[in-house]
């Protein structure tokens, strides 16, 4: 039987007003997993409804208890992650080391939202007027529009709330269609069996024809005061275009166009391990991944070989083999997109030195191309499929001129062995995020996760989430009367 899952508005689970649903596929087996409601704007107004009334009372709750709802929701989660391995296979095709991943790295995620939540938060200000104390301070804005996608649906699920529930805010969530799931309602229902009260967060899925109508609708209700949102720089334009509109602030953590960096003093073993690492994991879906491997030249021969001979030896195909490394894409259309991106770039000249050969279903193999011309869509677009591109480099200059050209600034890696050579070149990339000795895809929770250019704006992890949503008020008290001129 198959399952399927309702809209979450105010603690209770129900369908769409209109009754409607919309399936959710398997990219691997092309069978249905499950069904959603499909929600249109009455659900989004239901959905804004329960959160708006929720919000009073959430923002006022102790810290104390709080805090403990997201420690008891992180134990919860690591409890579930035999539940999240067959979410994500059958949603997304994700590997069991990928969702296992997910949920450990998500639960301290909710770990470090619940230790910001009794943090100091705000500033005593040195008030320019005699006997009058000034006062920063930090209030929750409201109401949030939360935007979660589908590649690392655990772990981006509880980045889209985390953060703005800690701040004292309330949430309204659409989760990709792609994974209504896995970076929707799994992510809430731990939230709710871990106290969350109801109205707190509410969750609305929907059929991808009503996607752009919901998202429209949601953050224009005049009751969101802030967007949140992460995915593919293209739809991010969209929301960051909608969010200005309505004069809402917003965070955007969007595409990018990665380089590994492996300079002439890099151990070349360790470097083939962190850009294999870099490229395929999660078959390069992630937004941190590197599809640009920029070599110096006096390193160049080996590394292309070991290099390639690792990548032939990637399992690849059923997510629910253990030792698949390379799984399915989220679709097959997203399968034949990369495919496309391959054909264009060896018609224009490239080589492929392994791969390249047809998808089968949604799983592309894992490819290695050189020599790609600059005309090549591949060599301005983000791969986001297991696709590496081995460029050379003859000079640092050369190398941090190659990895800055492109409108993206997500991430970056730079293999060395010298950490002040490193360093050097680091402060000379201009991404959110730059590892010294270690590959471009990493995170952690406590740290200012986000990116520059057209890879968005706006901080999550750490004081840097809560700051992103909430509001900085000046209060003063003054101490004695003031004397006025009339």
């Amino acid at each position: 039987m198959t399952l399927h899952r309702d809209l979450l508005i105010g603690g209770k689970d129900l369908p769409a007003a209109s009754g409607r649903t919309a399936e959710d596929v398997n990219p691997y087996s092309s069978q249905v997993y499950a069904t959603v409601a499909a929600a249109g704007v009455e659900d989004v107004t239901r959905a804004v409804d329960a959160a708006d009334a929720a919000f009073a009372g959430w923002a006022a709750t102790s810290p104390v208890v709080r805090r403990k709802i997201f420690l008891d929701a992180a134990d919860l989660l690591e409890s579930r992650v035999e539940d999240a391995v067959r979410t994500m296979a059958g949603e997304v095709g994700g590997t069991r080391p990928w969702a296992m991943f997910n949920v450990g790295l998500a639960a301290n995620m909710l770990r470090e939202v619940a230790g910001a939540v009794t943090a100091p938060r705000g500033e005593v200000l040195n008030a320019q007027t005699e006997g009058a104390l000034g006062l920063a301070v930090r209030e929750p804005v409201g109401v949030v529009a939360a935007f979660s996608p589908w590649n690392a649906p655990v772990i981006l699920g509880v980045r889209a709330v985390a953060a703005p529930l800690a701040a004292g805010n309330t949430v309204v969530m659409k989760p990709s269609e792609d994974a209504p799931l896995a970076c929707g309602l799994f992510v809430a229902d731990v939230l709710r069996d871990a106290g969350l009260p109801d109205g707190v967060l509410n969750v609305i899925t929907n059929a991808p024809e009503d996607a752009a109508t919901v998202a429209e609708a949601l953050i224009a209700d005049p009751r969101v005061r802030s967007v949140n949102f992460t995915g593919s720089t293209g739809v991010g334009r969209i929301i960051g275009v909608h969010a200005a509109r309505h004069l809402k602030p917003a965070v955007l953590e969007l595409g990018g166009k990665n380089s590994v960096i492996v300079l002439a003093d890099a151990d070349v073993d360790y470097a083939v391990d962190a850009a294999v690492f870099s490229v395929f994991m999660n078959a390069g879906q992630i937004c941190m991944s590197a599809d640009r491997l920029l070599v110096h030249e006096s390193l160049a021969e080996e590394f292309t070989a070991k290099f390639v001979a690792k990548t032939e030896s990637l399992a690849s195909g059923d997510p629910a083999n253990p030792y698949t490394v390379v799984g399915p894409l989220v679709t097959p259309d997203a399968a034949r997109r990369v495919a496309a991106l391959v054909e264009d770039a060896v018609a224009k000249g490239a080589t492929v030195l392994t791969g390249g050969t047809a998808p089968e279903g949604a799983v592309h193999p894992a490819t290695v191309l050189t020599d790609l011309p600059e005309n090549a869509e591949l060599y301005h677009g983000e791969a986001f499929g297991p696709v590496a591109v081995i460029s050379t480099f003859a000079t640092d200059d050369e190398a941090i001129d190659f990895a800055n050209a492109t409108e993206h600034g997500l991430t970056c890696g730079i293999i060395t062995e010298n950490g002040t050579h490193g360093l050097k070149v680091a402060r000379r990339i201009r991404t959110g995020i730059v590892h010294v000795n270690d590959q471009s895809v990493a995170d952690e929770p406590n740290a200012p996760f986000g990116g520059f250019k057209a890879s968005g704006y706006g901080r999550f992890g750490g004081r840097w989430g809560i700051e992103a949503f909430s509001n900085t008020r000046w209060v003063t008290l003054a101490t004695q009367h003031a004397h006025y001129p009339f």
